[in-house]
Formats: structure tokens, sequence, C-alpha cells
């Protein structure tokens, strides 16, 4: 059956949330010195100002996408949609730290409601394959276009109006979800799913926080004790989790789904492609930022060719797809990112912005296709009644990618800079110790030695940082490239068996 009219425009309201998550992802940085000279927060406060958002989303993400499907996810879209927009209210205009702590957190919870409900509901409006890989095409794109739109849109929020212009941009967004969803949305629900364990829920959030607070300390402090202790409970109290759910005749989160190949081998290729891009991408930020010394908000127009190249590639994909057998336009897309992540091993402590900003958008456009496909196969492998669920598991890895490759990666490129700086004989100890600790460390340094001493020690600080990113470079690409092969090969096996299925005789009744 063939979407029509009604779906498409529909399309377009499930756009409107989108846009708006990578919006408020994207501005909040270039708010913070704006908002910190305000509220004066402290140092731990600040980290939660920025961090509490992506921890309620990581941790709400599985529970609301379950949730979805039992009360019906366009209700559910339309009240995360609501709490987003008074949320949002609430951030403008805050006048403590707590408050605007208190007002992130339910900015994150109100957001895990928004992408698997609309990815969910993508799969029931679009029930025809090649429109359904179109329209998450879109949805996609739309997604990058407001990482596009954020630093330029906020930039001139910020130079003309008070900090928390940036977040009064959601409240717009989501009126016009509010009045749109109910003529254009259908509802959607799953009779059967049973009721929400409770108990389920909590699990999950004493797994899923844990882990992605650990992983987001090791990549800002290194490896301790304490991250170690987090981390283990993190993963112990998951192994309970899992443990309850095969228990359990209707989960929170149903395991059964990992026995589709096509849907574990999915997840898994995005799991590996958000750890490879955001550890890659968050050091070239920092490249940018520390090495070529621009400015928070030319580091963001930077970006901007590589964004629209995700939308180029993701647009592109489904007709590709429809050509070629996905599985290779996902594996050649990969191959092309790989290529594009190794120009970065050109980049120098001395110049290089050219070979960042190619090799950036280069990966970016062999990345779209995988987001695209893969997700198609994760919400098409799976029964329509499970597709929330499905598309909360989906985006979960995605934030456990990203969080896991910026840990790792950050660590690993932490390695070689400490490793490989050279700090001047006649630079003090203190400032020696400050700048072989970290890039940023260096540079507070250098800021308080004579010119020419400050000028060395910054320069063989960017050489190493730089050495760092071609390590972090060559190991990101050669992953990429495994994974590539080993997709093709599984996907194309999960698609040839289910071909082989679709074509067995069906019994006749005597």
């Amino acid at each position: 059956m063939s979407a029509g009219r009604r779906e498409w425009l529909g399309l377009a309201v499930l756009a409107l949330p989108t846009v708006l998550l990578s919006l408020d992802m994207s501005v909040l940085h270039l708010a913070v010195p704006h908002l910190a000279a305000d509220l004066r927060p402290s140092s731990t406060q600040l980290l939660w100002i920025i961090d509490i958002y992506g921890f309620m989303i990581a941790g709400f993400l599985v529970t609301m996408g379950t949730l979805g499907d039992r009360i019906g996810r366009r209700k559910l879209l339309m009240i995360g949609g609501g709490a987003f927009g008074l949320a949002s209210v609430a951030a403008a205009f805050s006048t403590s730290p707590e408050m605007l702590i208190a007002a992130r957190a339910v900015l994150g919870i109100a957001g895990a409601t928004l992408m698997p409900s609309t990815l969910a509901l993508i799969s029931n409006m679009f029930p025809n394959p090649k429109q359904r890989g179109t329209a998450i095409a879109v949805w996609m794109s739309c997604f990058m276009g407001g990482m596009v739109v954020g630093p330029v849109a906020g930039g001139f929020l910020l130079e003309h109006f008070r900090w928390g212009s940036v977040f009064l941009m959601g409240v717009p967004v989501m009126i016009l979800l509010l009045a749109t969803a109910p003529k254009l949305l259908p509802e959607y629900r799953d009779t059967s799913a049973g009721r929400l364990d409770l108990a389920s829920v909590a699990l999950s959030l004493a797994a899923i926080l844990p882990v992605i607070y650990a992983l987001k300390e090791i990549a800002k402090n290194g490896l301790s004790l304490t991250e170690i202790v987090v981390l283990v409970v993190g993963l112990s109290v998951g192994a309970v989790f899992v443990r309850r759910q095969r228990r359990l005749e209707h989960p929170l989160l149903d395991l059964r789904l990992f026995r589709v190949r096509a849907f574990s081998a999915a997840v898994a290729i995005m799991l590996v492609g958000a750890v490879t891009m955001g550890g890659v991408f968050m050091l070239v930020s920092q490249y940018l930022q520390m090495v070529a010394g621009l400015s928070t908000v030319d580091a963001g127009l930077l970006l901007v060719p590589q964004a629209l190249a995700v939308v180029a590639g993701s647009m592109i994909a489904p007709r590709l797809a429809r050509r070629f057998r996905p599985e290779f336009v996902l594996g050649f897309g990969m191959l092309v990112a790989a290529a594009g992540i190794l120009l970065f091993t050109l980049a120098s402590g001395s110049g290089g912005v050219t070979f960042v900003v190619l090799g950036m958008s280069i990966a970016s456009f062999g990345m779209g296709p995988q987001g695209v496909l893969c997700t198609e196969m994760v919400v098409g492998s799976v029964p329509p009644q499970r597709a929330g669920a499905a598309s909360a598991m989906s985006e979960t890895s995605a934030e456990f990618g990203i969080a896991m490759g910026i840990a790792v990666f950050g660590s690993v490129a932490t390695a070689v800079y400490r490793g490989q700086i050279a700090v001047p004989a006649h630079v003090p100890a203190a400032a020696a110790a400050q700048a072989t600790d970290s890039m940023a460390g260096a540079m507070e340094a250098s800021a308080t030695l004579p010119g020419a001493v400050g000028e060395q020690l910054l320069a063989t600080a960017r050489d190493a940082f730089s050495s760092g990113l071609h390590t972090v470079a060559g190991i990101g690409a050669a992953i990429v490239v495994v994974f590539a092969v080993v997709g093709m090969v599984a996907l194309r096996s999960s698609q040839t068996k289910a071909a082989a299925k679709a074509e067995e005789p069906v019994p006749v009744a005597s």
C-alpha cells in the first residue's frame, strides 16, 4: 500500500521535532559563556547544565519507545512535544543554575519521547519499503539540517538577545506540532503489549545512566577507580535487567528482536558508526578550535559542509538501494567514509583545516547511507506493533556509540598527546605539568609564559595533538573498513534467507 498526500504532509509534521532536537543540541555550547556570566554556576553545576540533557535522553529512550507502543505513538509524541515546549520556556527564563538544570532534565525526558515516536509513526505511515526509505532519509536529513541552522541561528540570537532566546526557538515549533498532529498523524498502539513494568523502567535507568555517566567522565578526566566502579555497577544492573526481560511475558525491551538477523546486524553497524564518528569528530571539533585557533562560531560554520554532505548521502541512499543491493550501497558508503577519515592524517599542528573540512564532508557523505539504510532495516525487520521499541533501540545504540567513541578515542588521543609532547626545557615545572596533561592545559599554560616561550610550547602541543588525531583517524578508518565488509556479508546473508523464506510455497489446507 502506497502513502498518499496526507502521509507526506504528516512527514513534514514529524520533521519538526527532529529539527528541534538537533537545534537544541547545537546551540547550547554557544550559549554557555552567556548563561555562565548571568547565572554564575559552579563548575560542577555548569557540567550538569551541559550533560543532563543527554543523560536523560539516553536513559529514557527505551522506556519511551515501549511506552509509545502501549499508550499510542501520536499521543506520546504530543505529550512529549507539549512538555518540551513548557520546559523550553522554563529554561529560557531560569533564574538560577538549579532551575536551569531541572529544566534541561525535563527537556531530555521529553526529547526521549520524540525520536522513537516519530520514527515508529513513519513505519506505520509508510508500509511501502521504497517510500519508507525515502521518508527516513527526509527524517534524518531534517535532523542534520537542524545542526546546520543551529549555530547560525543561535549566533544571531545571542548577538541581539538574551541567552534564553536560544531555548525559545523550540516553542513555536512545538505549538505547530500540537496544532497539526491530530489532523495529519495516525494513532497507533499495540493492544496486546500488556502493562508497563515499572521495575524494568527503574532497572533500565539504573543501568543506562551510570554507564553513560562513566563513559563521559572517562572522556573528560581519564580512567579512574570511581569511573570503573560506576561502570561496573551500571553493567551489573544491566545484566539484571536483561534477565528480567527474558522472564516477563510483556517485557519493556523485547530481546527476541535480536533474533532477527537483519535487526541485529543493522543495530551493530549503527553502534560502530556512532562510536567511530562520535570519537573522531569530537577530536576534529577540538582541532578546529584549539589547534587552528577558530572561534566556536567559526568552527560551527565549517561544520556546515559536513552536515550538508550527510543530507546529500542520506537522500540518495534510497534511490541507490533500489538500483543496487542495499547492503552494497551501505558497505561502499562506509568505505568512502573511511577514505574521508584518513584525510585527517594529513592535518598538522601548523595547518590542515582544508583537509579536516574535506575529510569530514567525505566521511559524512559516506555515512549518510549507513544511517538511512540501517534505520530502515531496523524498523522494517520487525512487526509494526514493535516499531516503537525497535526505534528506541536504534536511537539508544547511537547514544551509547557516541559516548563510547568519545571516551575510547578521547583516551587514545590523550595517551598519544602525552607521549608525544616535548615541553621546552626552560618552561617552569608547573606550566610543563599543565601542558603535558591536555591541549587545553597547554593553551592556558602558554598564556602565562613570555611570548616566544609560550608560542614554542603551544607549537609542540599542537603537533602532539595532531599526532593523537592521526592515530585515532587510522584506528577509526580501519574499524569502518572491517565493519563495512562484515556488514555486507551479514546483511546479504540475512536478505538472502528472507527472500528464500518468502518464496517457500504456502501449505494449502485439505
